[in-house]
């Protein structure tokens, strides 16, 4: 049954996005592989400083960076598009410190941001509804994305920032190993639950 059912879409063409949407969506799955990519090779970092907390939150972060790049796959190929895997950039040199490797993480969410909004303007340009639809997941987790790694980036502050001493920067360490990889939303507080 399912062969014969195959065989008859084989024949009609069921591609239902534009060459230059099924494009911008392999360039993202590039971006989600290597922001996967740039995660794992950072937790690696960490584990190597000594910041078990630290690296077990990056290294949960790179399967959430897969994931993405799985759901950009599923989709185009739900499309009838065909998603490519092309060979990725190596990750940046290690960071000199957790000041400048949360920098550098916060830079790569923003531009990621950046390529997510190419997406939905060329979805809003071409009228595709669907794929602005399937972007607009992509655009909360941004927010998401960015939001953490400027808590991140609060809390080492806070815990000394370059001065922070070894005892500030062990608590802090044991305070990332139990975070919640999902950043607070304040459109998700309420009057009970702020």
């Amino acid at each position: 049954m399912y062969y014969r059912y195959r065989q008859r879409i084989i024949d009609m063409d069921t591609k239902r996005i534009s060459k230059t949407i099924e494009d911008i969506l392999n360039r993202q799955v590039r971006k989600e592989a290597e922001a996967a990519q740039i995660f794992l090779s950072y937790a690696i970092w960490a584990d190597d400083q000594g910041y078990e907390g630290v690296a077990n939150l990056l290294f949960r972060h790179s399967g959430e960076e897969r994931d993405h790049m799985m759901k950009v796959i599923e989709y185009i190929q739900n499309r009838g598009g065909k998603a490519k895997i092309t060979a990725l950039n190596a990750p940046p040199a290690d960071p000199k410190n957790l000041k400048e490797c949360f920098e550098r993480l916060f830079k790569h969410e923003v531009e990621n941001t950046t390529s997510i909004y190419g997406i939905v303007n060329l979805a809003q340009e071409e009228k595709d509804w669907a794929t602005w639809n399937f972007a607009q997941w992509f655009v909360k987790e941004q927010i998401e994305e960015e939001t953490l790694v400027m808590d991140l980036l609060d809390k080492l502050k806070i815990a000394g920032g370059p001065d922070a001493t070894d005892e500030s920067l062990l608590l802090l360490d044991s305070q990332l190993e139990q975070h919640n990889d999902e950043a607070d939303m304040a459109r998700d507080a309420d009057v009970e639950n702020p």
